[in-house]
């Protein structure tokens, strides 16, 4: 992986769709607005869009925490952008703040954490701890 600098920063755009609708996730009861995990995905790639063209050949990073409010509703056929701004690099682990936009106003904000991994060592200790 090649350094990092601080305020790097990734987009991910996705339209809603009846596939990421709370009522398809949660409780059938539930209005047909886009579902907080599925928000949260759009913020995740936005952060792992940031960092791509760091990595080195074979290397990618994996999601470790989250902390995200989601504030406002939005309903199918919308546009949703997540936004993600690189706050601060230890080593392997990668810090942001993360937020999500619709057309009209911005749903969610947070932060979030990935840490960068090699993908065939990664797969081997899953193969070795799952054999």
């Amino acid at each position: 992986m090649r350094p990092i600098p601080t305020g790097t920063r990734g987009s991910f755009t996705l339209v809603v769709g009846q596939e990421h609708l709370a009522n398809r996730f949660k409780d059938a009861m539930l209005p047909p607005v886009l579902a907080t995990p599925v928000m949260i995905m759009i913020m995740e790639n936005a952060a792992l869009n940031a960092i791509k063209p760091y990595f080195d050949a074979g290397e990618s990073a994996l999601g470790t925490r989250v902390d995200i409010t989601h504030v406002a509703a939005t309903p199918v056929g919308r546009s949703v952008t997540g936004h993600a701004e690189v706050t601060h690099v230890d080593g392997r682990r990668i810090e942001f703040t993360v937020r999500a936009t619709d057309e009209d106003e911005e749903i969610g904000a947070g932060s979030h954490e990935r840490m960068v991994i090699h993908l065939a060592r990664f797969a081997e200790r899953l193969k070795a701890k799952f054999a």
